[in-house]
C-alpha cells in the first residue's frame, strides 16, 4: 500500500526532530567553522522538515512533537555522550514530556480518521 503525504508526515517530523538535536548541541559545543556550518545546516534541514511537516499535520501538534522530542533528544545526548548528570526528577518529567508527545500524536491520528469518516 502507497503511503500518503500525511503518513510520511510523523517519520519526516522524528527525523526533523533528529537534526533539531544535532544543532542544539552544536550551538553548544561547537568550537570550529565546520562544527559551526554542520551546525547551520542542521537549523535549516530540521526548519525546512518541520514547514513540510506543518503543511501536512496541525501545524500545533507538529510543532509540539518537534519540541518534545527535541527536547527529550538533547537531554539524553547530554548525559549519554557528554556525561551530563541527570536526576529521577528529570528523567520522569521526560517521561512525562514523551507520554503528552505520543498522546499528541494518538489525537491528532483520531481527529485525521474521523474527518475521513465524514
Amino acid at each position: 500500500m502507497k503511503k500518503t503525504n500525511h503518513q510520511w508526515a510523523w517519520p519526516v517530523l522524528v527525523l526533523a526532530a533528529g537534526f533539531e538535536v544535532g544543532w542544539v548541541v552544536g550551538l553548544k559545543y561547537a568550537s570550529t567553522p565546520l562544527e559551526w556550518v554542520t551546525t547551520a545546516v542542521a537549523i535549516m534541514i530540521s526548519f525546512v522538515l518541520l514547514i513540510w511537516t506543518g503543511r501536512k499535520l496541525a501545524v500545533g501538534t507538529a510543532y509540539a512533537v518537534f519540541v518534545g522530542l527535541g527536547t527529550v533528544g538533547t537531554a539524553l545526548v547530554d548525559q549519554f555522550i557528554f556525561a551530563e548528570p541527570m536526576n529521577l526528577a528529570t528523567i520522569l518529567f521526560m517521561i512525562l514530556l514523551l507520554v503528552g508527545v505520543i498522546g499528541l500524536k494518538a489525537t491528532a491520528e483520531a481527529k485525521v480518521e474521523e474527518k475521513g469518516a465524514e
